[in-house]
């Protein structure tokens, strides 16, 4: 066995390049059952972030179904999800660059069945579901307008385009979930209202479908402002079930003849942050039983639900991660899964044994195991005699050892949301780290989702507070336990984790750089420049605005820029609506202004998080080249300068 090389941490040669990390980040997504033929989504970062319908007979052969030209994706909510929807063997989908709504016949090319708006892109189309009959469409629709905020509703439209949209559901603020009883003659669907988001309070409704696609009888079957509904679901015998968080736990019930009956209670969450449509936790097996995802440590487990004795009977299988899941037409399903050696892969489990068979992969080039960190579950005490958690990733590299006597830097991973959660599968964009000599720390802070309501309210009124501490006392922690250098710590994050970021790097003084991918500067600005699906989401997480102005004022790290004293580091995307590229060049003037260290990429044509594999890679190889020159170690590979000014 040749001998590991010492050599200092973070200088690290590794065989994970950024460029094998943006290959892998082609994805699967958004599974449908039709014909026997399983369909899904896939992201191609290669293509500019092109979205593809894909299809397989099941034996292994896997084609290529929406045409080039054609990116399948709908901006509703901006977030979008639920973009396409399969019936027989013909496919429904939304066009990205149009948000029109198109049918793709076998051996036809797509045509349009919705109207061209006045407004490019106004009319959107998201989570649709095809009629048994197969004559009408039924989606949720997101219209644009001039001078007001978007108006979400629930339409019904011929499949062949016949006659424009028809609203059969309005009045709401936002709507989700339209679902068709198996008979047709039924709709459910969930609805809420501003200020609620979808994990806050929703409300699940029912009625009667008549032939032209209108609604009769429409009656409030569960929810409210405390209690959020997700997932609901006809069974084929035609008994409507759902998701719901009534107990604290996002857990499983059903609902006959008015009453509401709970299916295998559990203290863990089945249900997850409805931040895209088409989410599919659980599915319906040929004899009855039910197959179900549920979150417990920071994990995806699977189980089968006995609905006539209510027990919950764990399913051993060997992935961490599990998305997508629809049922076959035996004991089986399919779904998105994969582990912390595995990324996720489509795969066939057998319901029963748990045995499980790769349908499709990604996955162009495996990576050595010597190089792939194993993270270690870890709770640690913080704020207010409480703890939370974290998935901790120390240094890995089959060819290096650090040198006597240093431990290894630290890099605190804020996650996105901020009601999300680490993922629990295998990322190349943290073992391009690990690999290089730097630990790795994923926080699930008060507020993320997989520990009950309890757990996600821990941040109501306290975002940039509680988020932010308990990124700080994961480093703590690592440092106090003599794993990581308590001298050299970093934060980076996307999004809201962006906002943790810049939150920990004014507010505190523990870290001594990081990185902001298209973050959250001014949470005021935030509120009055964002999209409609989170224009009241600060009334949660911060307080009502303007009511509470001077609140806003005193989280947003942009007014407190005197007290920042790290190099910082910030990437935005210039076509960002959730959060407009303004907030990054205010706090890049601020930066400019008080002489501290910095940097900042932008980038045409990127959105709300970076589909592209050029800009993957850029600003991976950015990002290092940063920490490099601020920390002072040298890097194993040359990579492409970053301008740092004041540094």
């Amino acid at each position: 066995m040749t001998p590991r090389k010492i050599a200092p941490f973070g200088s690290w040669r590794s065989p994970i390049t950024a460029a094998s990390v943006a290959a892998a980040g082609k994805s699967t997504m958004e599974i449908h059952l039709s014909d026997d033929h399983l369909y899904w989504l896939e992201m191609r970062p290669h293509e500019g972030g092109r979205y593809v319908v894909m299809r397989d007979s099941l034996n292994g052969s896997a084609v290529d179904v929406t045409p080039s030209g054609f990116n399948i994706r709908t901006r509703v909510h901006e977030y979008g999800g639920g973009s396409y929807t399969v019936h027989g063997s013909t496919i429904y989908f939304s066009n990205f660059t149009d948000q029109r709504l198109y049918r793709l016949d076998p051996d036809q090319p797509p045509r349009p069945i919705t109207p061209e708006p006045e407004i490019p892109a106004s009319l959107r189309y998201a989570d649709g579901q095809v009629t048994p009959n197969g004559r009408l469409i039924i989606c949720v629709h997101e219209r644009h307008q001039e001078g007001s905020e978007a108006i979400n509703e629930l339409v019904a439209l011929p499949t062949d385009g016949s006659a424009p949209p028809r609203t059969i559901v309005g009045g709401g603020d936002f709507y989700a979930s339209p679902r068709l009883s198996p008979d047709g003659k039924y709709l459910a669907w969930l609805t809420w209202d501003h200020p609620q988001m979808p994990w806050d309070g929703t409300e699940l409704w029912m009625g009667e479908l008549l032939p032209d696609g209108s609604i009769d009888n429409p009656r409030k079957i569960a929810g409210g402002p405390q209690e959020s509904i997700f997932q609901p679901e006809w069974s084929p015998d035609g008994i409507l079930h759902f998701i719901s968080d009534r107990s604290r736990w996002w857990n499983l019930y059903r609902e006959q003849e008015g009453k509401v009956t709970p299916l295998a209670p559990i203290k863990a969450d089945l249900g997850v942050p409805q931040w895209q449509f088409g989410y599919s936790r659980y599915a319906f097996l040929s004899d009855g039983r039910i197959v179900c995802v549920y979150d417990q440590d920071g994990l995806n487990h699977l189980g089968l639900i006995d609905p006539v004795n209510g027990n919950l009977k764990p399913v051993k299988t060997e992935f961490t991660a599990i998305f997508y899941v629809r049922n076959g037409v035996k004991d089986e399903l399919y779904c998105v899964a994969g582990n912390f050696q595995q990324p996720p892969s489509i795969v066939r489990i057998d319901a029963g044994t748990g045995e499980t068979k790769v349908i499709y992969t990604t996955v162009e080039k495996v990576v050595d195991p010597g190089y792939i960190s194993i993270p270690q579950a870890i709770e640690f005490p913080t704020e207010g005699d409480l703890t939370a958690h974290a998935l901790f990733y120390p240094p890995t590299n089959c060819d290096h050892t650090g040198l006597p006597d240093e431990l290894p830097p630290l890099l605190v991973l804020s996650h996105g949301g901020p009601t999300g959660a680490a993922r629990s599968y295998m990322q190349l964009s943290i073992h391009y780290w690990t690999s290089r000599g730097f630990a790795v720390v994923d926080v699930n802070y008060g507020g993320s989702t997989g520990y009950g309501r309890g757990y996600r309210q821990r941040l109501n009124g306290q975002w940039g507070v509680v988020d932010t501490v308990d990124c700080i006392n994961a480093a703590r922690y690592l440092a106090d336990q003599g794993q990581v250098d308590g001298q050299r710590l970093m934060i980076r994050g996307g999004s809201a984790g962006g906002y943790t970021t810049l939150c920990a790097l004014t507010f505190h003084d523990l870290f001594s750089a990081g990185a902001s991918y298209y973050g959250v500067a001014d949470v005021e600005a935030l509120i009055i420049d964002t999209h409609k699906f989170e224009s009241r989401y600060g009334d949660s997480m911060i307080g009502p605005y303007p009511e509470m102005k001077e609140l806003y004022h005193a989280r947003s790290p942009i007014h407190f820029t005197d007290q920042l004293s790290c190099p910082v580091i910030l990437f935005q995307g210039l076509e960002d609506m959730v959060v407009p590229p303004l907030q990054a060049e205010l706090m890049v003037e601020a930066l400019k202004a008080k002489g501290l260290p910095y940097a900042y990429l932008a980038f045409e044509g990127e959105q709300h998080g970076f589909r592209k594999a050029e800009n993957i890679q850029r600003c991976l190889e950015a990002e290092l080249y940063f920490y490099a020159q601020v920390f002072g170690f040298d890097l194993a590979d040359p990579v492409e300068p970053v301008q740092i000014e004041n540094l």
